[in-house]
């Protein structure tokens, strides 16, 4: 039986644009996180939208809202439990579909271009710390999703013909580990998976960056996820089940 977040990844794995992303996808995320609202938001388009300005400028500003701020200076997910009590909560954000918040971070570059927001009413019971791991690994292939769209839609034809890196540039154990990466496991979780120390993981991430020249998960994943749809498939084995 196919686990319910893999689903996710699939569907983010098939959707051609944005707008696809949000209609598709979105639904699909409420249902698993059991929300009242669930949105996929891309600032730059937002913030192009004059009716939206004023009110983006309150909801993303760092100095008025704490999950906003805490999304933008550490780019994981975050609930309103993470940052504030309940009381300050409902003064900040007063609306009953809105009494839990939970939101992820979408990242192109090393910058926070976009986030995934999951909201309860009063009613509901709180996110909890399962709910932020399940987040992390969607986001994680939703920046990937979107660094891959983004730099074919701005890149020179030049920039795409180039020649593939060559996989075998990583270790068989470094390919796991970007195996789990891609499934938004933490340094932890992989070296228990792998059976080595949570250092060794850490040195190991070291490297495979400096090999493919990255300086985030989610680049790395994207570079692998690109190889693998440019080369044989026996090529690229670990990350054929989990893109």
């Amino acid at each position: 039986m196919t686990n319910p977040l893999q689903l996710l990844f699939e569907t983010i794995n098939q959707v051609k644009d944005e707008t696809e992303l949000r209609s598709s996808l979105a639904p699909k995320i409420g249902e698993y996180f059991i929300a009242k609202r669930v949105g996929i938001f891309f600032f730059d388009q937002l913030l192009a939208d004059p009716k939206l300005q004023k009110v983006l400028k309150v909801v993303l500003s760092v100095e008025h809202n704490p999950v906003a701020r805490y999304l933008a200076e550490r780019h994981t997910p975050v609930h309103e439990g993470l940052v504030t009590s309940p009381k300050t909560w409902a003064i900040l954000c007063p609306r009953p579909d809105h009494w839990h918040v939970m939101a992820g971070p979408i990242i192109d570059r090393g910058q926070l271009v976009g986030a995934v927001g999951c909201t309860r009413d009063k009613s509901m019971f709180a996110f909890d710390t399962q709910n932020l791991a399940d987040l992390s690994a969607i986001c994680l292939h939703l920046s990937v999703w979107t660094a891959t769209v983004r730099f074919t839609q701005i890149a020179t034809p030049k920039e795409l013909q180039q020649q593939p890196l060559n996989p075998n540039c990583l270790t068989p154990r470094e390919l796991q580990v970007a195996e789990l990466v891609a499934l938004g496991r933490t340094n932890a979780e992989i070296g228990n998976a792998l059976w080595i120390t949570e250092n060794s993981v850490k040195q190991a991430l070291k490297r495979m960056f400096r090999k493919l020249e990255v300086s985030s998960r989610a680049e790395m994943v994207a570079k692998l996820y690109s190889i693998q749809h440019q080369l044989p498939s026996t090529a690229l084995s670990p990350l054929i089940t989990h893109p």
